[in-house]
């Protein structure tokens, strides 16, 4: 399996026990890298560890004939993401593609929401990425080549109910990944968000909210192996050039996400007092204000 569009090089899959990332760190394989399958095996919320998913996706590897390790410790640690990379250069003496992807939920409605809410899922998705792209960048920087793919969310970009946490984290990803893109490029090394649509424990977690049931019905379609082609072109060196780009997967649609950059601008020669901006902020801005809308207002098309 050492030929493919990432054949010969080592890939490091966080979250990959379960769900996207063992569909993106099978995908991988299969098109010729050898893979570190990170998962500690939490519960969605984040408790408890459980070495056999981790264990389970790198047995189903090498079945298909491919090379992968097992490691089981959180990325929420810095000295942890360090033994990570260290464990992927002991077993196959490079690293050339990081996929940050572990995440955990802790959904509630922000005036109920608790600081450890909060603080925990910022610190395994974003603190997490920063962690483990850190622990990479020196690598990456030393062999002149390298791709960071985030896992960011349709939360984070348009909007969902609940996950003021979660939405925090993942548009984080999204400047962190282009920070990383801006640094990173005269090393050649790139990094790009996905914003993958696919069927779950997260997206399951919602079909207990009747508010969902109708989105979450939409997802089943979804699998999270429609995901990994993208990911495996992103990570390939088909795709030089692409740096710094947020994408989504929906089953069979692939989309380009515009970034923010401004819309309508309001001069006024003489500087404005609080009042004069009063008289005019709405009718200047209002036809332009982005809407309150939640990912499934944005997506209420059933995918195709």
């Amino acid at each position: 399996m050492a030929t493919g569009l990432v054949g010969g090089k080592v890939a490091i899959v966080t979250g990959a026990g379960r769900g996207i990332g063992r569909a993106v760190a099978v995908g991988l394989a299969r098109a010729g890298a050898r893979v570190v399958v990170c998962d500690i095996g939490a519960s969605l919320d984040g408790a408890g560890t459980d070495a056999s998913p981790a264990q389970a996706a790198v047995a189903e590897i090498q079945r298909q004939g491919g090379e992968a390790i097992a490691a089981t410790l959180s990325v929420a640690a810095p000295e942890n993401a360090e033994a990570i990379v260290k464990s992927a250069l002991a077993a196959f003496g490079r690293i050339d593609i990081l996929v940050n992807n572990a995440g955990i939920l802790r959904d509630v409605i922000f005036h109920k929401m608790s600081r450890s809410d909060w603080s925990d899922v910022l610190s395994v998705h974003l603190d997490g990425s920063f962690h483990m792209s850190r622990a990479c960048a020196p690598h990456f920087r030393a062999q002149a080549s390298g791709a960071f793919i985030h896992m960011t969310s349709t939360s984070g970009l348009i909007g969902n109910l609940g996950q003021a946490n979660y939405m925090a984290a993942k548009l984080g990803i999204v400047g962190l990944s282009r920070g990383i893109a801006l640094d990173m490029a005269r090393f050649n090394v790139r990094s790009n968000c996905i914003a993958p649509f696919a069927f779950t424990r997260m997206i399951e977690s919602l079909a207990a909210r009747p508010a969902e049931h109708e989105r979450a019905a939409r997802f089943r379609r979804m699998t999270p192996e429609s995901v990994a082609p993208l990911a495996v072109v992103l990570a390939s060196d088909r795709a030089a050039g692409v740096s710094g780009q947020i994408f989504a997967v929906r089953g069979n649609e692939i989309f380009l996400f515009s970034q923010p950059r401004p819309v309508r601008s309001l001069h006024r020669g003489d500087g404005w007092t609080a009042e004069s901006l009063a008289q005019q902020l709405a009718g200047a801005f209002g036809p332009s204000l982005t809407p309150l809308e939640c990912s499934g207002d944005v997506f209420s098309w059933d995918p195709v």
